[in-house]
């Protein structure tokens, strides 16, 4: 059933061969690098398009506020600074796990390409090499597989780590207290 699923892309039959070859392990590590960049796109799309008028939201929110030093309005401004660390780090970890299983998913491969190696040796008797190569190309597909995959997932990983980081930093600048003193409270002192 699953070697169907891509019949309509041009050159669907080199694929299907190749997810043969690499045997039932390498479509668990299709559908592992599919959810991760599903997750990576909802980021980025965070990032890009809800984040920043999340950011103005905040901003006014704090702007609005007479009182920017008292206990109670440092402790709204860490209140709001903790929800957007949770909502620009969600979804990290689950990210970091995918991005781990990759190179797991291609070892696993490689054990049960080795299995098969073993089975065809020990059922034949001889170490024939056109008989083994099954096994050794579903040996080493999929940790190719896997390592493929994970050097795109680490970097683009990075990059939204990294990119939250920055967003957390820019918003807490943004309503840090000294930003936001009164425009006439400042003009008056300037004017002296």
């Amino acid at each position: 059933m699953p070697h169907n699923l891509f019949s309509w892309l041009p050159g669907s039959e080199h694929l299907n061969q190749f997810m043969t070859q690499g045997g039932p392990i390498l479509w668990w590590l299709a559908a592992v690098v599919f959810v991760f960049w599903l997750v990576a796109f909802e980021r980025v799309i965070y990032f890009a398009k809800v984040f920043p008028t999340q950011r103005k939201s905040w901003g006014k929110k704090w702007a609005a506020r007479q009182d920017h030093y008292s206990w109670y309005a440092q402790s709204q401004r860490n209140a709001m600074l903790s929800e957007a660390e949770n909502k620009l780090n969600q979804h990290l970890n689950l990210l970091k796990c995918l991005l781990s299983l990759c190179p797991m998913l291609g070892l696993l491969g490689t054990v049960t390409g080795m299995i098969t190696v073993f089975d065809t040796l020990a059922a034949q008797g001889s170490a024939q090499p056109r008989l083994m190569a099954a096994g050794i190309s579903m040996a080493t597909i999929p940790t190719m597989a896997g390592m493929v995959a994970a050097l795109p997932g680490m970097l683009a990983y990075s990059r939204i780590q990294k990119w939250s980081s920055k967003s957390l930093l820019q918003l807490e600048q943004l309503i840090r207290s000294e930003r936001h003193l009164p425009s006439s409270t400042a003009r008056s002192g300037d004017s002296k």
